[in-house]
């Protein structure tokens, strides 16, 4: 009997005398559940930038202000969703905004320069993003420098040679018209049309902003490949001794990033037909930011995609929310650079709640 005794398992702590509940792990309240979400935070933030300009700004209440605030999102939101996963990879890119405007001189450049049709042109350009993407995470995983220096640097060099190699080719700082080409029309359907949707007029980038972005939500909640990002963004040793290929992972992240450099390139040339070398610039900033007002950390390992999505929507609707209220311009800065401190703090204190929690009651 004394050994049939110390066999059986001891009461959880906070039950009565006669163990009236059956012992087993217990479930966190749905609210403190709920904290442990990386875009609670940002979701609170959207419904509080809607709800403001909602009620300052009657022009913001109308149907195709929403479609103009979903492509404002859009335009940042595709890049970010390249951007959050190499961030919860424990990396990030300063070359992504320049990466843009290399990937679109490169279609542009080549195929009029050589008189192909535009699909090649763009096709080279995939194959040019994808390349600066491997050269990024190749440096990167080859001297262990921080991503900050090793993508600064290459921000850098493609900034002096997007508008060096576009004055040596077209002898100007903006590449030539390529409307009137081969192909154009049919990229232009992919990469920059619009249609109507009852009374909302929406572009095409918002649909291929929702699909990327639900298509990287499943490859980083189901797949082996989302496991290993995490992994290699928590902690990229303890990956290593797993089995991850943690290089190949950054690597893998990097060329992702590069992808969708080249998806926002050819959104650009195929909207507005001719590219300015010198732009992008600063626009890495706003891709970082969408991430981490969404909840991604700096340090890696924690976010979501989702959460991207929505980061980058608060910026849609605050840049379009301050023209439709009539306030200056140069304030959207201001209110970026706020929401994102805001976010920073926000999601910093549910977190600390939901480890508070964590075995809790």
């Amino acid at each position: 009997m004394e050994g049939t005794q110390a066999l059986r398992a001891p009461e959880p702590a906070g039950e009565g005398l006669h163990g009236e509940r059956a012992a087993g792990p217990r479930r966190r309240p749905p609210l403190r559940r709920l904290a442990t979400r990386p875009e609670l935070g940002s979701v609170l933030g959207a419904v509080v930038v809607f709800a403001v300009f909602f009620a300052v700004a009657e022009p913001f209440r109308t149907a195709s202000a929403l479609g103009t605030v979903l492509y404002a999102g859009s335009t940042i939101g595709i890049m970010a969703v390249g951007v959050a996963l190499l961030m919860i990879g424990g990396e990030f890119d300063l070359s992504a905004g320049v990466a843009v405007i290399s990937s679109a001189l490169t279609a542009s450049m080549t195929a009029w320069w050589f008189g192909l049709n535009v699909w090649a042109g763009v096709a080279i350009a995939l194959a040019v993003s994808l390349g600066i993407g491997f050269l990024n995470g190749w440096i990167l995983v080859r001297t262990r420098l921080p991503s900050f220096l090793v993508t600064l640097a290459v921000f850098l060099m493609l900034q002096g040679l997007n508008v060096a190699v576009t004055r040596l080719v077209v002898d100007g700082v903006s590449t030539r018209n390529i409307s009137d080409m081969d192909g154009f029309e049919s990229a232009r359907a992919v990469f920059a049309s619009s249609f109507a949707v009852g009374g909302l007029n929406l572009r095409v980038t918002v649909v291929w902003w929702v699909l990327f972005t639900a298509l990287a939500t499943w490859v980083l909640l189901r797949t082996r490949v989302g496991n290993w990002v995490q992994a290699a963004g928590g902690d990229a040793e303890a990956a290593r001794a797993m089995g991850v290929p943690v290089a190949g992972v950054k690597i893998g992240l990097f060329m992702t990033v590069g992808f969708f450099a080249w998806f926002s390139g050819m959104h650009l040339l195929f909207a507005f037909n001719t590219v300015q070398s010198g732009e992008g610039i600063g626009n890495e900033l706003l891709y970082i930011m969408a991430a981490v007002v969404g909840g991604c950390l700096l340090t890696g390992g924690y976010g979501t995609v989702v959460g991207a999505a929505v980061g980058a929507l608060i910026y849609g609707m605050t840049r379009q929310g301050i023209v439709y209220a009539g306030w200056d311009n140069y304030l959207v800065m201001f209110f970026v650079g706020a929401m994102l401190l805001a976010a920073v703090v926000v999601n910093g204190w549910f977190r600390a709640q939901a480890d508070k929690g964590v075995g809790g009651p």
